[in-house]
């Protein structure tokens, strides 16, 4: 797409969005949240989508069959008026929920009509969806539309809904530097909306058009382009998300799979493994009692695919990307800091991911990009390597680009944009051997000796001293300091309870294991029972 349509398609999705949102006031008052009233969109927005392909007349033959059945289409909706709407919309989301396995009953399971008030219901469907085509030929303008949706969405701090969301520009940087090809087998065992997913599709489409079949196209959402969700209304989201921006099919097997990822080991390997596993202090699951309160307990897994067991879900979900991959395949992920200086644990995977893996680069995050406060971050970029004929490790030099001493972002004021990673990018050589790196102020190698000389293997590796420290000209605005000491006392805050929680409750199996995180995010997702790829070995990864 050149600059002057890309320019136009961004104006005309954020019309949409104005519009879309411009209803949300009036659902609010009806006590909707923000993503509930994102989830009631896109059940309308998929009927009316559904209906306008049905009837293109210059679609093809495949586009146009109807997946909805007539007496549960649009047009059986928007031909009724006041209660009788709204008890036919009711039926509609319960029967169209009742499949299983498909795009179509991800988007509608558990499906329930949360506008009360029939008055409102109707406006929404004649007024705003029923009065605008939503598909147009020659853009992505309805997924990026509903993209803008769920970023609003997602700044609705008090539902957590930020959590499922990862900034468009790390995304992108992310998927740049990875490069996806035809032929990979792509996942995200934490996928939240689908966004890591839907970068590596946009990244295919455009860097490989002649590479891509038809059926290798419509292939991507049959098994070689997949995410786990272990919450079924954020698995809805991303359902919807995936299929407006051509992954998949509505009636055709789920891209998205609901369930717990960490719960067993993968059943098929991903060549290409994208995650921002949600930040959290502990992996938990909710008992209701006989009496009807309700609990949190710690799960430890026990998995003979994984080296250390712990309740940290970070390093859970970081074990369990390591068994997902395919032998020579890669992954980025991102992941809190603690996951590179904490003992025990921590320790012991590092150990194994030095070992057994080529842990390449590591990128230091700057703070304020996430919506959860008081997080520190990096991603990590690794391969998975086959044991070497003389049993030595696979790493031999890692990569530090530090992307947050002396640099402050905020989610409103500063957002990091795509440009404040085009450095990153430009160092990481994409597609070129590392041997060709060259060394800059931001950008270090240290090798694997080094690393496992320091305590514990710790990796969290810093050289650089913020300016603003020192020069007395480079003061931050006082928002922005502000909002720093805010994100650093929820960190030490987080901190202090987990050593808390150490103290109080049993220790984990392989000895102490704090975390840093913040403890808002709600548990990642599931494992994929569709993927297509090679079956996982049934020997134990080596624990080193």
């Amino acid at each position: 797409m050149n600059p002057a349509s890309a320019t136009q398609a961004r104006t005309q999705a954020n019309a949409l969005v104005a519009k879309l949102w411009s209803y949300c006031t009036v659902l609010r008052d009806n006590g909707l949240s923000t993503i509930e009233y994102v989830e009631q969109l896109s059940y309308l927005l998929f009927l009316k989508m559904a209906d306008e392909i049905a009837s293109d007349p210059s679609a093809a033959a495949a586009e146009a069959k109807a997946v909805v059945p007539s007496t549960h289409d649009w047009r059986s909706l928007v031909r009724l008026r006041g209660e009788a709407l709204e008890r036919h919309y009711r039926d509609i989301l319960e029967t169209l929920g009742e499949g299983t396995g498909t795009t179509l009953s991800t988007i509608f399971a558990g499906a329930r009509n949360r506008i009360t008030r029939p008055a409102l219901l109707e406006r929404l469907v004649r007024d705003l969806i029923g009065r605008e085509d939503w598909t147009v030929e020659g853009t992505d303008l309805k997924g990026d539309a509903y993209e803008g949706l769920l970023a609003r969405g997602a700044e609705d701090t008090k539902t957590g809904a930020g959590q499922y969301f990862t900034p468009r520009a790390l995304i992108d940087a992310m998927v740049a530097v990875t490069q996806p090809r035809p032929d990979d087998t792509i996942s995200d065992p934490a996928c939240g909306t689908g966004g890591f997913l839907i970068a590596a599709h946009h990244y295919l489409r455009e860097h490989h058009p002649s590479g891509l079949r038809l059926d290798e196209r419509c292939g991507l959402g049959a098994g070689r382009i997949w995410g786990t969700e272990l919450v079924a209304g954020t698995a809805r989201l991303a359902a919807m998300n995936m299929l407006l921006h051509g992954i998949g099919a509505a009636d055709g097997p789920s891209p998205i799979v609901v369930d717990d990822a960490l719960a067993e080991r993968p059943r098929g390997h991903a060549s290409l493994v994208l995650a921002n596993p949600p930040f959290g202090r502990k992996s938990a699951i909710t008992v209701v009692g006989s009496d009807g309160s309700l609990e949190n307990e710690d799960i430890a897994y026990d998995r003979d695919d994984f080296c250390a067991t712990t309740t940290n879900k970070q390093l859970n979900f970081l074990q369990h990307i390591m068994s997902l991959l395919a032998v020579n395949g890669r992954a980025a992920v991102v992941l809190p800091d603690n996951v590179l200086f904490e003992g025990g644990a921590g320790e012991k995977v590092r150990r194994r991911l030095l070992a057994e893996f080529d842990l390449h680069t590591i990128l230091r995050l700057p703070t304020g990009i996430f919506y959860a406060g008081g997080v520190k971050a990096s991603v990590l970029f690794f391969e998975k390597k086959p044991p070497r004929p003389d049993g030595g490790p696979n790493t031999s030099v890692v990569w530090v680009y530090d992307l947050r001493t002396g640099k402050h972002f905020t989610l409103r004021q500063r957002p990091l944009r795509q440009a404040d990673l085009d450095g990153f990018v430009e160092c990481y050589l994409p597609g070129r051997p590392r041997a060709e790196r060259v060394e800059s102020e931001r950008f270090r190698p240290f090798t694997r000796a080094e690393l496992i000389a320091r305590d514990k293997v710790n990796l969290d590796v810093t050289w650089l001293r913020d300016p603003s420290h020192d020069d007395a000209d480079s003061l931050l605005p006082p928002a922005v300091i502000a909002r720093e000491i805010v994100e650093d006392l929820q960190a030490a805050l987080a901190g202090f309870v987990a050593i808390a929680d150490a103290l109080d409750g049993p220790a984990d199996g392989d000895g102490t294991d704090g975390d840093g995180t913040d403890g808002d995010g709600t548990d990642g997702d599931g494992t994929d029972d569709d993927a297509t790829g090679d079956a996982a070995g049934p020997t134990a990864s080596r624990c080193v």
